[in-house]
C-alpha cells in the first residue's frame, strides 16, 4: 500500500507530488510508449496472426438490425441476396487494394459496376459504406443517424441488400470496411437513390464474410484501451493530488492540476471522437 501511495498521493515520501507526476517517471512513461509503438509496429507486420484487426460483425446481425428499422417505419423487411453480397465484397476488395474510400473509385468505377458484374438485373441500386465500427448496431445506427443513408436504409424502392464486411489497411490505417448494396427489381416510387437499366452479366461467385485468419489479439481495441487507460490514470492521479493538496493544506510552487485535468480530459475526447467510426 504505501508503494501504491508513494506513486498515487501526494506524501513527504515523494515530496508532496505523486510519483507518477514527477518529470522522470513521466519521460520514462514517454519512452517506454515510443519503444512499445515500434515493437507493436513490428509484431502487427511480421505476426498478423498474433496481432491484427479482427471483427465480429456478420451480415446476419446488419440485416436483422435494418430489418428492424425499416419494421419501426411500416416497411417491409430486406431479403439478403447472394449477388448483392458478391458485389459489396468486390467493391471491399477494390476499395483495399486501390486504397481509397469513395462510393467511385479513382478509376471511375462506380457501385452499379460491381452490382452488374455480379448477376444482379436491378431497376433500382444504392450503396452505403461504414469503417472503423466495433459491431453492427453501432454502424446501422449511424447510417439512420445520416439523412442520405437513412433513404437507402428506409427506401420502398429495395427489396434485396448484400453485405461484405472486410479488415484490412485504408488510407494508411487498420480498419473494419463494411459495404452495403441495395437492389430493387420492381418498378417502385421515384426516390433519390442512384439506378440505371441493367445489362447482361456474368452469375454471380460465392462471396466470402470478412477475413477467415482471425489474429489472436485485435490490435485496434489493444490500443484504444491502452490510450484510455493512461489517460485516464493520469486524469485520476492529477485530481487526486489536487484532492490531496487542498485537504492538507500542502503548499507548493508549482501546480496547476486543473489546467492538466482539462487538457487530458480534452485529448481523451478527441480520442474517442476520432476513434469511432464514420459512414459514408
Amino acid at each position: 500500500m504505501d508503494v501504491l501511495a508513494h506513486f498515487f498521493l501526494p506524501r513527504s515520501t515523494n515530496n508532496y507530488r505523486a510519483k507518477l507526476l514527477h518529470h522522470q517517471v513521466l519521460l520514462s512513461f514517454v519512452i517506454i510508449l515510443l519503444a512499445g509503438s515500434f515493437v507493436f509496429a513490428q509484431v502487427k507486420r511480421n505476426y498478423p496472426q498474433v496481432l491484427g484487426i479482427t471483427t465480429n460483425i456478420t451480415s446476419e446481425q446488419l440485416i436483422s438490425i435494418t430489418n428492424e428499422k425499416r419494421k419501426e417505419n411500416g416497411l417491409l423487411p430486406l431479403s439478403l441476396n447472394s449477388s448483392l453480397s458478391t458485389a459489396a465484397e468486390s467493391k471491399a476488395q477494390d476499395m483495399f487494394a486501390k486504397d481509397y474510400w469513395a462510393h467511385i473509385s479513382p478509376t471511375g468505377t462506380t457501385p452499379w459496376v460491381f452490382i452488374k458484374g455480379a448477376g444482379y438485373n436491378y431497376v433500382y441500386a444504392g450503396e452505403n459504406l461504414a469503417k472503423g465500427f466495433s459491431n453492427a448496431q453501432e454502424a446501422v445506427d449511424a447510417w439512420m443517424a445520416s439523412p442520405d443513408h437513412r433513404e437507402n436504409e428506409l427506401s420502398q424502392n429495395y427489396q434485396d441488400v448484400g453485405f461484405a464486411v472486410k479488415t484490412g489497411k485504408l488510407n494508411g490505417e487498420d480498419t473494419v470496411l463494411i459495404v452495403e448494396e441495395f437492389g430493387g427489381k420492381a418498378l417502385a416510387q421515384a426516390s433519390k437513390s442512384s439506378g440505371i437499366q441493367p445489362a447482361s452479366s456474368p452469375p454471380a461467385v460465392p462471396t466470402v464474410e470478412a477475413s477467415s485468419l482471425k489474429p489472436f489479439i485485435n490490435s485496434v481495441l489493444l490500443s484504444s484501451n491502452i490510450y484510455t487507460a493512461l489517460l485516464g490514470m493520469f486524469i485520476v492521479v492529477l485530481a487526486l493530488d489536487m484532492i490531496v493538496v487542498e485537504k492538507h493544506k500542502i503548499v507548493r510552487i508549482a501546480g496547476h492540476n486543473i489546467d492538466h485535468i482539462l487538457f487530458f480530459t480534452t485529448i481523451l475526447l478527441a480520442g474517442m471522437i476520432l476513434i469511432k467510426g464514420v459512414v459514408l
